[in-house]
């Protein structure tokens, strides 16, 4: 059986022409249309306005990277924050995104190869006479057709729209695996948070307990007082509505407590009735947050990294389809083997090929290509509105949580002085009770006050650690730009989970 090879000289006979137009749509293909993608510019601010008088982590440059939450130095915190990167499905979803993405690539990737096939085929058929030219009671023969054949097609890239497609899946990949990021980071700072707001109801809970127990001392001292004749019926009455009310306050704090456990159960894909956290009252201030310069947030942000990829994407669009103006150019061939009897079906003098490229030009399509261009268009400025607007909202959010950090700090000090104040208070005003110059009226007054400042102070301190994880959560939490994939990383094909 004659080699193959000797068809494919035959069908490359016109190997000048070919060569030809295959060489000059490469050398348009080097150019392309549409508009080079450049960074749009952002209002970037010197200095953070509310750094101004508040202390901070030295040095400057030192940020945390990577598990951020160790900061907090809770070893109890550190195993759960870990296993919201391995079980929680919310990220689960945002992974495969991402891996949607990347392989959103190699689609538009595939555009700049030839499309070749192959098949077989067997046509058993007969003509009517009367096509055949018979006439009378003659009839035409069945015929049977074995066919072969090799086809490809290739239409080059001239005006660059694969180009910008590729690009277009390319930035798009690459915004995928920062939303991957950046809901890895809000995953894990939402149950860090969750976290301290049960440690703190923790610490409440603690408080009141322990508020209750010397309630119980004072309703026990008033009934012996009441024996003896030295106190009134109604001051027992008032120890009891005090001492049963702070009863009533802690056991309240179990309905928060336990939303804020079941809540930390779904962060880290557990059934909640199957998972618990054991009494750990928060006891640890804030740690100092790094927080860098304001040109350096934008490098740092998941989200902004994502929306400026977006719009790297929408540029690239516009020019896919401007492309569409532009004449489209195809290269077809096809070669094979064509035979009516099987016995000689793969023999040389049945073999057939043919060449020949094509040249089409839209003349009329009542404006869809303009209606394309200016939705690419559109798509571009809100894109960039987007991003400025993530900027915005990143800088907002830094002021915001260093201004409540600042200030709830001041507070926390002011609160110190009060809870001292209460304290010394009660001490004075039970003492006169007992020396009987006061009513218990005015004893319970006091411890209310008291009790008050003390369960503002821990809520104070709650805020603080929330503010804290706000922090960390809005600088980015040691996230940096670089981490993001490449365009060749987005463009490998693989399995592999995650950027």
């Amino acid at each position: 059986m004659p080699s193959m090879r000797r068809v494919w000289r035959e069908l490359t006979g016109a190997k000048g022409l070919l060569l030809a137009v295959a060489g000059g749509a490469l050398f348009l293909g080097a150019c392309s249309v549409g508009p080079d993608y450049v960074r749009p510019t952002v209002m970037v601010p010197p200095v953070f306005k509310e750094m101004s008088g508040w202390k901070v982590a030295r040095p400057q440059d030192h940020r945390s990277r990577g598990k951020w939450w160790e900061l907090f130095g809770d070893t109890y915190l550190n195993g759960l924050a870990e296993q919201v990167t391995v079980s929680n499905q919310t990220l689960a979803v945002a992974e495969a995104q991402f891996r949607q993405a990347r392989a959103l690539v190699q689609a538009a990737r595939a555009a700049y190869f030839p499309t070749a096939t192959a098949g077989a085929s067997f046509a058993r058929s007969q003509q009517s006479s009367q096509i055949a030219g018979f006439t009378g009671s003659k009839t035409a023969s069945p015929s049977s057709t074995f066919l072969l054949p090799l086809n490809a097609s290739w239409e080059p890239d001239i005006w660059g729209r694969v180009r910008r497609s590729v690009e277009a899946s390319q930035a798009g990949a690459q915004a995928s695996a920062a939303d991957l990021e950046a809901a890895r980071l809000s995953l894990q700072a939402e149950l860090v948070q969750d976290y301290f707001q049960l440690r703190t109801l923790d610490a409440q809970k603690k408080l009141l307990d322990m508020t209750a127990a010397a309630f119980r001392k004072g309703l026990e001292l008033t009934r012996n007082r009441y024996g003896s004749g030295v106190a009134s019926r109604a001051d027992v009455l008032q120890a009891e509505t005090q001492l049963k009310s702070t009863e009533a306050q802690a056991i309240d704090t179990g309905v928060q407590r336990a939303q804020m456990e079941h809540a930390i159960a779904t962060l880290i894909g557990r059934p909640a009735s199957t998972f618990s956290i054991s009494f750990m009252p928060v006891d640890t201030l804030p740690p100092e947050v790094p927080v860098g310069l304001p040109s350096e947030l934008l490098e740092r942000r998941p989200d902004i990294a994502a929306a400026e990829r977006r719009i790297a994407a929408a540029n690239a669009q516009i020019g896919a389809a401007e492309a569409a103006y532009y004449p489209s150019v195809t290269l077809t061939a096809s070669a094979g083997f064509e035979s009516s009897d099987l016995s000689h079906w793969l023999t040389w003098p049945n073999r057939f090929w043919s060449f020949g490229p094509a040249i089409t030009e839209t003349l009329y399509d009542g404006g869809l290509r303009g209606a394309q261009t200016d939705q690419a268009r559109a798509l571009y400025d809100a894109s960039v509105a987007t991003y400025r607007q993530a900027v915005l909202t990143a800088f907002q959010g830094v002021e915001d949580n260093l201004a409540a950090l600042r200030i709830l700090e001041q507070e926390a000090g002011v609160q110190g002085e009060a809870v001292k104040a209460a304290q010394q208070s009660v001490t004075f005003t039970t003492n006169q009770y007992r020396a009987g110059t006061v009513s218990y009226l005015d004893v319970i007054v006091t411890q209310t006050v008291a009790l008050t400042n003390e369960l503002t102070a821990i809520n104070i301190l709650g805020r603080r650690m929330t503010a804290s994880v706000l922090l960390i959560n809005v600088l980015g939490g040691g996230w940096d730009v670089s981490a993001l994939p490449s365009e060749n990383d987005v463009s490998r094909s693989g399995g592999k989970k995650g950027p």
